[in-house]
C-alpha cells in the first residue's frame, strides 16, 4: 500500500504503516507552499540583511558572512563535516521511518528548501535506497545533526547506502536506481540535518512495538491468572469506573473478555481457601493501565513532532525567524515516559513468571512447572534470565532528559539527550519480549497442568498459537530456541491476534 501523506495531519496508524514497510510519499498539494518559502530563501541568500545559515556561517561562526557565489560551499561542507555518526547502523524500517518524517517537515513549506529535495527523498524511498546511518552521535540539541547528516551525504552522492542489501558509496546507490545527487542550495543542508527527525523515528518505532509489548501482556496475564486458579474479581467493571483512570478501565475490560468461559476459573469460586491473589495477579489493570496512558501520552506528543517543523531558521510570511524549533525535549520526555512503562510492564510480568514456578505460591502447580522435579529443573533458569532482563530495563528506565552537556563552544549549552534516550527503547523492548514470551510459556504450562479443566476459548486459541510453535516442556531440553520463539511471537503481535485482542494506543 502507498501512503499519501499530508503535512501537519499525518496520524500515528499513517506512521506506524510506513514503519512496517508501506511506501510513502508527500501530497503534490503540499508543493505550492514549499516553493514559495524557497523562493524567500533565493531571495534573502542575494540580499545584504544576515540571515542564519543562508548568507552566514554556522553556530559560533554565525558571525561569519557568506558571499552569494559560495552557498553551495557552504551546504556541502555542512553535510561533509557533520557526518561524524558512529556505532552500529540505524534499523532499515526506522531509517525509513526518519526520511519520511523529514518529508513530511519539510513539506510544510517553512524550511526554504526546493521541491527538488524532497523529490529525492521520495525518490530514495521508492527506490529502496537506505542510507547507512551511524546510531550514536546526536545530542538531541540542534537537531540530530550528525544522523541527519549521514542521510543527507547520499543525497549529494557522498556517504553509504545499501540497496538491495548490498552496502555500497551513495554515489553508486544513487546511479543503480537511477537517481541523481543533487547540489544543494541556500539553506538546503541546513534544513536537511536540523531536525528531530532521527530521535522521533527511534521513539516512534519503540512505540509502536511497546504496544505490542503490552497487548501481549494483557494476553499472558490472564493466562497466567487461570495457571495459578488466580480470581476475576478484580476485573469487576465497578471497581475500576471508581477510579476513574481510562487505561486501567480498558486493561482491566479486555482481561475480563479474554476470560469468559473459563472452566478453570469456574472450578474454584466456591471453596477456594486464598482470599486475595498477589498483586502480579490483582494489580495487573493498575500497573498495565497506567502504563497505558503513559503510552498513549507518548503518542500524541510523537505524532505532533512527527508533524512539526524542526529545523531553522524558519520561513514565514513575515519573515525568515531563528528560534529553537530543533531542540528535542518533547521527544526525550516521550523516551523516558515509553521507558518507565516497559520497565513497570516487564517488573509485573517477570513476578508473574516468578509466582508460577514456586511450588509454595503456585497453588499447587508442580516444582518449575515440570512433570518430574529433581530430575528435571524445568522453567527453572528461564524465571532467572527474565529477573535479568527485568533488573536491566529498570537500569535502562532511569531518565535521559534530564542529562545534559553543553556542546559547540557553549552555544548548544542545554541539549535533550532525545537520540540516546530514544534508542535505549529498541533494546527494552527486546528484553520485554522476551520477559512475556517466557511468561506465555510457564502459563501455558500450568493451565495445561490443570487438565481436564479447560481456560477460556479465547486463551486456548492463543495456547494453539503457541504450541505451534513450542512444544509443552516434558523432560529438560535446549530452551534457547523455545525462548526466542516465544519472544518472536510477542513481537510479531501473534499472541494478541489469536487472542482476538484489540487495544489501541
Amino acid at each position: 500500500m502507498s501512503l499519501v501523506l499530508v503535512p501537519g495531519e499525518t496520524t500515528l496508524v499513517m506512521l506506524e504503516q510506513a514503519w512496517r514497510g508501506n511506501s510513502a510519499t508527500l501530497d503534490p498539494a503540499a508543493r505550492n507552499a514549499v516553493d514559495i518559502a524557497a523562493e524567500r530563501v533565493r531571495d534573502a541568500a542575494q540580499g545584504d540583511a544576515p540571515v542564519y545559515g543562508v548568507n552566514t556561517g554556522f553556530g559560533k561562526l554565525s558571525s561569519v558572512r557568506i558571499a552569494p557565489e559560495d552557498t553551495e560551499t557552504l551546504q556541502r561542507n555542512l553535510i561533509l563535516s557533520h557526518c561524524c555518526g558512529v556505532g552500529e547502523p540505524l534499523e532499515a524500517d526506522t531509517t525509513r521511518l526518519m526520511m519520511v518524517l523529514k518529508l513530511l517537515s519539510l513539506g510544510r513549506g517553512a524550511s526554504g528548501v526546493r521541491w527538488e529535495i524532497c523529490a529525492l527523498i521520495e525518490g530514495l524511498l521508492a527506490k529502496g535506497v537506505t542510507p547507512v546511518i551511524p546510531s550514536q552521535g546526536s545530542v538531541g540539541a540542534s537537531g540530530d545533526l550528525a544522523p541527519l547528516a549521514h542521510l543527507a551525504a547520499v543525497m549529494i552522492g557522498q556517504g553509504e547506502a545499501i540497496v538491495d542489501g548490498e552496502r555500497m558509496p551513495g554515489e553508486a546507490a544513487l546511479a543503480r536506481c537511477g537517481l541523481s545527487p543533487v547540489v544543494l542550495g541556500p539553506k538546503e543542508g541546513l534544513a536537511l540535518i536540523n531536525g528531530t527527525q532521527f530521535s522521533t523515528a527511534c521513539a516512534l518505532a519503540a512505540l509502536f512495538d511497546g504496544g505490542r509489548m503490552l497487548r501481549a501482556s494483557v494476553v499472558t496475564s490472564c493466562l497466567s491468572t487461570d495457571a495459578i486458579m488466580g480470581s476475576t474479581q478484580p476485573l469487576r467493571p465497578e471497581i475500576h469506573r471508581l477510579r476513574g483512570q481510562p487505561g486501567q478501565i480498558d486493561v482491566a475490560g479486555a482481561m475480563a473478555e479474554l476470560m469468559v468461559g473459563s472452566a478453570i476459573r469456574e472450578s474454584h469460586r466456591e471453596g477456594d481457601t486464598r482470599v486475595q491473589d498477589p498483586y502480579c495477579i490483582r494489580c495487573q489493570p493498575q500497573v498495565v493501565g497506567a502504563a497505558l496512558d503513559l503510552l498513549r501520552f507518548a503518542g500524541r506528543t510523537l505524532e505532533i513532532e512527527a508533524n512539526a517543523v524542526t529545523d531553522n531558521p524558519l520561513v514565514t510570511e513575515a519573515g525568515i525567524f531563528s528560534g529553537g524549533n530543533f531542540h528535542a525535549e518533547p521527544v526525550a520526555f516521550a523516551a523516558d515516559q515509553i521507558a518507565l512503562a516497559l520497565a513497570e510492564i516487564g517488573a509485573i510480568a517477570q513476578r508473574r513468571v516468578a509466582l508460577m514456578v514456586d511450588p509454595a505460591l503456585s497453588f499447587d502447580l508442580p516444582p518449575f512447572l515440570t512433570p518430574q522435579p529433581g530430575l528435571n529443573s524445568g522453567f527453572m533458569i528461564a524465571e532467572v534470565t527474565t529477573a535479568a532482563l527485568m533488573s536491566e530495563n529498570k537500569h535502562l528506565a532511569n531518565p535521559c532528559s534530564t542529562d545534559s552537556t553543553p556542546t559547540s563552544a557553549n552555544q548548544e549549552d542545554h541539549v535533550s539527550m532525545a537520540a540516546h534516550g530514544a534508542r535505549r527503547l529498541a533494546r527494552m523492548n527486546a528484553n520485554l519480549s522476551v520477559i512475556i514470551g517466557v511468561e506465555a510459556l510457564c502459563a501455558s504450562q500450568g493451565i495445561e497442568a490443570r487438565a481436564p479443566l479447560l481456560t477460556s476459548s479465547a486463551l486456548r486459541g492463543v495456547i494453539g498459537a503457541l504450541r505451534n510453535h513450542v512444544p509443552s516442556l516434558t523432560d529438560d531440553r535446549y530452551l534457547a530456541p523455545d525462548i526466542e520463539a516465544a519472544a518472536r511471537l510477542v513481537r510479531d503481535d501473534a499472541l494478541s491476534q489469536a487472542a482476538g485482542l484489540e487495544l489501541a494506543l
